[in-house]
């Protein structure tokens, strides 16, 4: 293996999506080889003990080290400003990477209300197993977040923006209560992407993705990330190489072809979900849009501070109940009716009894999750056509 030429200072956030964290073999390939291969060979057994040991930093096996998947942990390392990245099997692995790298029995975590509603099965079912307790608090209540700090609690988890309310947290003001009391904030940034938010540049510890939205862009694979300092990252990898919730070196090399087109991408998802937004304001048969890239949306004014657009995810409230939000839905024949977001193409679902589904009634209603909310993704066909699309189902309850 031969290191490129390319190094990451002081270029911007494009160039560093299509040129960093390559390393080209001997055959010279200019696109990103991809190494299906399990395991490598060695020169000698010194040579295979120096491997193992750390003595010798390089290749052993692709359940922890892979050419590809390295490729891809650096390049969106240096677009989110990180030491370093750990990629993983899926974006609820990399949640799962942190917690079992970082909390332990007796820990507390402070988690929000409005996460992704599995997020919450893993924090209050699965993890609670392991005596690890959770508290969920509204992102919006800051100081209940101050109240329900306990001496024990050792991680704060936050999504900005929220799925599907597109509710905003003052990222800085998490950092500053997670390091007045020795915990760690992680943030879910998700929907924004290194594109439009960076956590880590204000104040966040640890970053982790659903690799499978934005950053691969066309509903192709599934994997995630987890990006911090070197020191906290080397423990979510002693997860990963024991554990083995590996990404795979083919959906790491399909996600570093996403984010060659990421930022371009980005940019015109927000054009049109902030005119489809609009859209959806002024139509009879919808009582509320949520998109922070409105005016008179509550965290209008602190999205433009820490995000540099304001995303591809927004939500609505049609007159009436999950009957009328159905029909809005079921009326669709351009819009993909699936729970999956960050497409090219545009998704539309009821997070109720869809990707919120599993909650109880009274989380649901601490999350803001009503029966007559729809969510919609917007992806990159043409504003005009989608906007048919819906009115079909929203002239029915005109």
């Amino acid at each position: 293996m031969s290191e490129d030429k390319f190094s990451n200072d002081d270029y911007a956030i494009e160039t560093l999506a299509v040129r960093a964290g390559q390393t080209r073999s001997q055959e010279g390939e200019h696109s990103e080889a991809m190494f299906l291969t399990s395991s490598f060979v060695f020169d000698s057994a010194e040579h295979a003990a120096k491997r193992f040991s750390g003595e010798e930093k390089g290749n052993i096996y692709s359940r922890f080290t892979n050419p590809t998947v390295r490729t891809f942990e650096q390049r969106l390392a240096a677009m989110e400003g990180a030491e370093r990245c750990v990629a993983t099997a899926s974006g609820m692995s990399a949640i799962l990477s942190v917690c079992l790298a970082h909390l332990k029995a007796g820990d507390h975590v402070l988690c929000s209300q409005q996460v992704f509603g599995t997020t919450v099965s893993l924090f209050s079912k699965y993890l609670a197993k392991f005596g690890i307790e959770t508290s969920f608090v509204n992102i919006l209540a800051f100081d209940d977040w101050k109240a329900a700090i306990k001496e024990n609690t050792r991680l704060l988890f936050i999504e900005t923006p929220t799925n599907p309310l597109v509710e905003l947290a003052d990222i800085k003001a998490f950092s500053k209560l997670a390091k007045a009391h020795q915990a760690l904030l992680v943030v879910d940034n998700c929907f924004c992407t290194p594109v439009l938010q960076q956590p880590l540049s204000l104040g966040a510890d640890i970053v982790v993705h659903s690799a499978t939205k934005f950053i691969d862009g066309q509903g192709r694979c599934v994997g995630g990330a987890v990006l911090g300092s070197d020191a906290l990252m080397e423990e979510v990898y002693g997860v990963l190489r024991t554990t083995g919730q590996t990404l795979s070196a083919f959906n790491a090399w399909v996600f570093l072809k996403g984010l060659e087109t990421l930022d371009i991408r980005m940019k015109a998802h927000c054009a049109s979900a902030l005119r489809l937004a609009l859209w959806l304001q002024e139509q009879d048969a919808v009582e509320r849009v949520h998109y922070c890239g409105l005016k008179d949306h509550p965290h209008h004014e602190l999205a433009l501070k820490q995000q540099k657009d304001f995303g591809a995810v927004l939500s609505f409230e049609v007159k009436g109940d999950r009957e009328n939000a159905w029909a809005v839905i079921d009326e669709c024949k351009l819009i993909s009716i699936t729970t999956n977001l960050g497409d090219t193409k545009s998704t539309i679902s009821h997070p109720a009894s869809t990707s919120h589904g599993r909650l109880t009634d009274e989380e649901r209603q601490k999350a803001g999750i009503k029966q007559n909310l729809v969510r919609i993704s917007v992806g990159l066909e043409n504003v005009e056509d989608l906007k048919k699309d819906l009115k079909r189902g929203l002239s029915r309850l005109s």
